[in-house]
């Protein structure tokens, strides 16, 4: 216990004495919130424009710290130590994969024990620091972001992930530091939600205590902002978290996870664990003070790893019922009414296919288009892709390319499998694209396949790639189609509808609500900016907790109701015991 001289009146005279300095884990409930000094604004985007010579001299310089200097060597990191391992993973740049940009560290059995302990360690301490000091971290961190790493987390997305600037941009700065700002917000307008009635001589309260085991947070590759929330979101609130992030952003994952540290993250409270993810998750998922999933991934791994949770309640292994918290696939569509704009509507149906090679939740795999303006469409919208570019999105030559590769072979050969199924099948007519080459990088071209049938599979399965569907059908049938497009698939993420005929979105809005959890009028069914448009979906797209909004926080608190009561009882009768 540390101690300071104070000096004391005593009788008049002046007196030296010592008083003990209290550790904060212990004053936490003393301090007052004070307002988060955080306008909520959501981050400006650079777009990188060609007079904008300043940011692409920024960014090439970059891009060459992480190219020209080997493989980065990428460690765990348990309990605040960076733990370097002989067996290694390579990340490559999926645009060049001949070129390694990491050596990454894979965990062990022993090491993710390890990280699980650490951890737990570190709850105690995190769960009693000040509000005030946890959300300083995290509004460090966005700042620090937006500028001093700004450049390095646009490269390290860029190389690892195979985005273009732009894809970049709005992911791995915009989004990021919206979800940490906003986040912080969030938080503060959760505490501040109270009961709203005390009988008298009676003060009725709300804790918002993090949950009491630790958060397991798994995380994709196609966005560096959305393993950032999940990570970030748990934490905030007083979580500690085992993260396993995807090996294909391992990159930009671990500068994400300096970042933090220098912006005063206390060791143990994110232990950041790469390893094989079977490995990894059947130790987190055995232990018993496992108390939450947050997922972002495929619709069956969640699946899976739902059900080896429930069996572990069923057979009694958790202290808690484990929070399950996931986002996962989608089939999303785009549909176009007679009445629509079909300039905007084939532009619309260009970025939402096929930027980011198609590799969104949020990407638009389908979309039905009616008989009497299909001709025009079509030819509008083979025109456009006609014009789409690929390339290294990352390499000086080729970096102002809309589109880069797909993340890895396993993605290349599911994708180039399709097309030659397309290529096979009567029902299917491909009318744009239809060519892939892994020669150097995995690229896959913008491919449109048309449908004769409603029901068929390429309208029901998703690729995860620049891989589009459309089915054509009568004008007459357009509350038909809106069945169509509610059953064909399990999915639920997002959708759009695009008519000027107001009575036509009206029944498309209450025909489909249930088949998007963001669903668009007259936009792209991607895109969605945190704190304007909540994301996420339920049926076979996840648990629809809504990243974005303050929903999400609550799934990792557990309120504590605390009555304290000033009155002192004078009899244990009440009035109806007396005759």
């Amino acid at each position: 216990m540390l101690s300071v001289a104070r000096v004391i009146p005593l009788g008049g005279r002046i007196a030296l004495t010592t008083q003990r300095v209290i550790p904060k884990r212990f004053i936490a409930s003393q301090l007052h919130t004070p307002k988060v000094p955080v306008e909520l604004t959501n981050e400006t985007v650079k777009n990188f424009s060609y007079d904008e010579q300043k940011d692409w001299d920024l960014l090439r310089v970059a891009l060459t710290k992480y190219t020209d200097n080997g493989a980065l060597d990428i460690p765990l990191i348990i309990d605040g130590k960076k733990v370097y391992k002989e067996n290694t993973l390579p990340q490559v740049n999926p645009a060049k994969h001949s070129q390694v940009l990491a050596q990454v560290s894979q965990a062990s059995e022993e090491d993710v024990l390890s990280a699980i302990n650490s951890a737990k360690r570190a709850k105690s301490e995190w769960l009693r620091t000040p509000w005030t000091d946890r959300a300083a971290i995290f509004l460090k961190a966005a700042d620090l972001i937006s500028t001093k790493y700004r450049y390095d987390m646009l490269a390290a997305t860029m190389l690892g992930q195979g985005k273009n600037v732009y894809q970049a941009e709005i992911d791995s700065i915009a989004e990021l530091c919206d979800f940490f700002r906003f986040n912080v917000k969030y938080a503060e307008e959760m505490y501040g939600v109270q009961p709203i009635k005390s009988s008298p001589g009676v003060w009725n309260r709300a804790e918002y205590r993090p949950l009491e085991g630790f958060v397991y947070a798994v995380t994709p590759f196609n966005f560096t902002a959305i393993a950032a929330n999940l990570v970030g979101a748990p934490a905030l609130v007083g979580n500690t978290v085992v993260w396993k992030p995807s090996a294909t952003a391992a990159l930009s994952n671990y500068i994400l996870m300096n970042i933090l540290e220098e912006a005063g993250l206390p060791k143990g409270v994110i232990n950041f664990i790469p390893g094989e993810p079977n490995m990894v998750t059947d130790n987190v998922l055995e232990d018993p003070e496992f108390s939450a999933l947050h997922f972002t991934g495929s619709t069956q791994v969640f699946k899976s790893l739902y059900g080896k949770i429930n069996s572990n309640v069923a057979a009694d292994k958790y202290r808690d019922f484990p929070r399950i918290v996931g986002e996962t696939g989608g089939k999303n569509f785009h549909l176009i009414h007679p009445s629509a704009s079909i300039d905007h509507s084939v532009l619309s149906t260009l970025r939402g296919a096929f930027e980011y090679q198609g590799q969104k939740c949020s990407a638009t795999s389908r979309l039905y288009v009616p008989n009497s303006i299909w001709s025009e469409f079509k030819e509008k919208l083979i025109a456009g892709v006609e014009t789409i570019t690929i390339g290294n999105t990352s390499d000086s030559s080729t970096i102002h390319e809309f589109m880069g590769p797909v993340i890895h072979e396993q993605s290349f050969n599911k994708l180039s499998l399709a097309i030659d199924e397309a290529k096979q099948d009567s029902e299917l007519e491909i009318i744009a694209g239809g060519e892939y080459d892994k020669t150097n990088g995995y690229y896959v071209q913008p491919t449109i396949v048309q449908a004769k049938s409603k029901d068929h599979p390429f309208l029901k399965n998703e690729f995860f790639g620049p891989l589009l569907t459309v089915y054509v059908y009568p004008d007459n049938e357009f509350v038909p189609i809106l069945n169509a497009i509610d059953s064909t698939t399990k999915y639920g993420l997002t959708g759009s509808v695009f008519a000027r005929d107001r009575s036509a979105v009206r029944v498309a809005e209450e025909a489909l609500r249930y088949s998007a959890g963001n669903f668009y009028i007259n936009d792209k069914c991607t895109g969605a900016v945190v704190g304007q448009q909540w994301f996420g979906g339920a049926r076979a797209s996840g648990t629809n907790d809504k990243a974005g909004s303050g929903n999400i926080l609550s799934r990792f608190v557990s309120v504590r109701n605390i009555k304290e009561n000033f009155y002192e009882l004078t009899d244990y009768k009440y009035p109806s015991n007396y005759s």
